[in-house]
């Protein structure tokens, strides 16, 4: 938006934030409609809108089918959501997932990427910047045309985006990420812990839509946890919200069932703890009831688990994430079952629908909320 000096062009910006606000919640809206809205005059509102068409945040409206009125029809306006793009980007140990959206959310592109657990911090950086590049590329701009950049990564992060602690990544702790990335990347870059970002996609576009208290447990490789409060994700005093830390015996405790039964199943075949549950989930369907027994156990004991933040945490709802989503009413009706019998007010637990994807999408609504502040504060 235009830049202009002195009290004036002040109240001039604060104008323009507030219809430009006013105009993207609407959806469509006549001028009137904005500057009721907008609390501002109609004649300030005709101005703005004018300077918001000439500058591409807004496009008028071609009438609806059959709604001609006797008399010239009010013009009418919307948002341009195609003003300008974001990507959001997860980084892992072994794959880099990217989503490309528009300023209403609609994802245009989504990309993935190996790399390697040994990779130095160097390397990785390097490769995230190309590949935020490309994927600029395939939105028809660069990496100076993007208006913001969202990363979502693995380990403890705090709210100026450095890497506090890491167990999974070489190089990460101590890392400022997002200062790294800034220099690298040249567009506003936030970086967020990827768990607060897991559980920030389910309440804006997956099951927990709605929903304000919601815990999220992601099972599979790893255990982790995100928290929403009152509609946020829950950070903790050192940013360390939903690190479970080593767990007693490693993962063997919570899934050596579903890995004994696939060792047994197919002694020749090494499979991750997720892998395990993932084969196990699959032979159940088909009617193995070994298989079925072996996943009821699993569900025991992350239902067990539960308890211990359900019941001092209160939450309307529990999503299961990660590789273990997959095993859906094989995992969720015994959990719900369990935290029925012992919850004084069981959550309603849930398999998310995000699945693997949770992450990226989160890290997409963390670049357009840092649009709105940019656009609208």
């Amino acid at each position: 938006m235009r830049q202009q000096s002195g009290d004036a062009s002040f109240l001039r910006r604060l104008n323009t934030a507030a219809i430009l606000r006013a105009l993207r919640a609407a959806q469509v809206a006549t001028v009137t409609e904005l500057a009721r809205a907008a609390l501002v005059s109609r004649p300030t509102a005709e101005t703005v809108v004018e300077d918001l068409l000439a500058e591409g945040w807004a496009e008028e409206c071609g009438e609806e089918p059959g709604e001609r009125q006797r008399g010239r029809p009010a013009k009418r306006f919307r948002f341009r959501a195609s003003a300008g793009h974001v990507v959001g980007l997860s980084i892992g140990g072994y794959r880099l997932h990217a989503m490309g959206a528009d300023l209403s959310g609609q994802i245009l592109l989504s990309r993935k990427t190996r790399v390697h657990p040994e990779m130095s911090a160097e390397e990785r950086l390097s490769e995230v910047t190309r590949f935020v590049d490309a994927c600029a590329g395939e939105l028809g701009t660069d990496t100076r045309g993007l208006a913001s950049v969202g990363i979502g990564t693995t380990g403890v992060v705090d709210e100026e985006g450095r890497v506090i602690k890491s167990t999974v990544l070489p190089g990460w702790t101590g890392l400022h990420l997002q200062a790294e990335l800034s220099r690298r990347i040249p567009a506003p870059v936030l970086v967020e812990n990827d768990m607060r970002l897991a559980v920030l996609a389910e309440h804006w576009r997956g099951i927990a839509v709605g929903r304000s208290h919601v815990v999220y447990l992601f099972a599979g490789n790893r255990m982790a946890l995100g928290l929403l409060i009152n509609g946020q994700p829950y950070r903790g005093a050192h940013a360390a919200s939903g690190e479970l830390g080593e767990q007693p015996n490693g993962l063997w405790q919570i899934f050596g069932r579903v890995i004994d039964y696939a060792m047994a199943v197919e002694p020749g075949e090494l499979r991750s703890p997720g892998q395990a549950a993932e084969f196990a989930f699959a032979r159940a369907v088909e009617g193995d009831q070994r298989a079925a027994k072996a996943v009821e156990a699993l569900a025991g004991s992350l239902a067990e688990g539960l308890v211990t933040v359900v019941n001092p945490f209160d939450p309307e709802m529990v999503v299961i994430g990660g590789s273990l989503s997959r095993g859906g009413a094989l995992l969720v009706d015994p959990i719900q079952d369990h935290l029925q019998r012992v919850c004084l007010y069981a959550p309603e637990v849930v398999a998310s629908q995000l699945g693997a994807e949770s992450i990226v999408v989160g890290a997409v609504k963390l670049a357009l909320n840092n649009v709105d502040t940019l656009l609208f504060s």
